[in-house]
């Protein structure tokens, strides 16, 4: 199969774009390699992909119709899965227009040009966010999600709707996962569960916002994979719209998320508190019982074991 991977030079397009390359398919990558943060650590994450045949890097951006228009004129596509993004909840509170241009226009280039070469199966990556500070726990994919709090939130529940209009319209297979706060080896530095490894491993200060006891469904990049590789066989089963949850189905507290950190690095955190940020969420919490149902999607890995993946790769990288 030829799969078209947007975003595949980062954190979980990298561990994808390998995953579909050791299953042999044919895999084009395509990326702007942007400075949201250093385009050396995405250069890093592609070179065991570089090593395959079947692997095509290319540098472009979903932004730019033309230049997007180029790659579907030059392949025949078999499959699009859409992880390119301005990521990140604060820094899209700063610069919303941004995280609107390149999420929405960036997302509804793709599913025109999908629609105008005839590609007809699009996973698109969407996010938790959606669900806001939704007081139903776990959070269900027939829950209202009208009340996003944060731009990019915001900027996810547009994308699955405009995804939703190309299913009605243009009978494509369109696949909206619902990603929980993913960690593990080749993580963005910026996110918490690195910055904090990183800032203890040198002795320097971390900053918890709120009380520590904001709760996360941290979900393993593994089983992750494994919800987009169970995605794939679906979409191929007929002509359909689907959003499913992608979580660990368990929530770890800030704090004890720390703790955790402290206890595999066998070091202790010098922590300081500040106030909750806007558009930061108390909790996520997934209900993934459809996903179980439906995608055979089963998590297995615990938030210790996947810690302690995470500092062994972060220790001999």
């Amino acid at each position: 199969m030829q799969i078209l991977v947007t975003g595949g030079a980062g954190f979980i397009g990298s561990h994808l774009c390998e995953k579909l390359l050791e299953d042999h398919h044919q895999v084009y990558c395509v990326d702007n390699f942007c400075d949201f943060y250093a385009p050396s650590v995405k250069e890093q994450n592609i070179q065991k992909a570089l090593l395959y045949p079947n692997f095509t890097l290319i540098k472009a951006d979903i932004t730019e119709y033309k230049e997007l228009e180029n790659v579907f004129l030059k392949r025949k596509i078999d499959l699009v899965i859409h992880l390119a993004a301005m990521a990140g909840v604060r820094p899209s509170i700063t610069n919303p227009q941004l995280y609107f241009h390149v999420n929405i226009m960036g997302t509804a280039n793709l599913l025109e040009l999908c629609q105008i070469y005839g590609v007809k199966k699009f996973i698109f990556a969407s996010s938790s966010s959606v669900y806001g500070n939704n007081e139903k726990i776990p959070f269900s994919e027939d829950d209202n999600v009208d009340f996003p709090i944060s731009p990019y939130a915001a900027s996810k529940k547009a994308c699955e709707l405009i995804c939703h209009s190309y299913h009605k319209i243009h009978a494509m297979s369109i696949i909206c996962l619902r990603l929980f706060t993913v960690y593990g080896p080749r993580q963005r530095p910026d996110l918490a569960i690195h910055d904090f490894t990183e800032k203890i491993l040198q002795d320097k200060e971390i900053t918890l916002f709120g009380n520590g006891g904001s709760q996360r469904d941290y979900t393993f990049i593994d089983d992750i994979l494994g919800g987009f590789l169970q995605s794939i066989d679906y979409i191929f089963l007929g002509k359909k719209f689907q959003i499913f949850n992608l979580g660990e189905a368990q929530t770890i507290s800030l704090l004890q998320m720390v703790e955790t950190i402290e206890k595999v690095l066998q070091k202790k955190a010098k922590k300081k508190f500040a106030p909750m940020q806007l558009g930061d969420v108390e909790r996520t919490y997934a209900d993934i019982s459809k996903s179980k149902k439906i995608l055979n999607y089963n998590p297995k890995i615990d938030f210790e074991t996947g810690i302690k993946k995470f500092i062994d790769w972060k220790k001999n990288s």
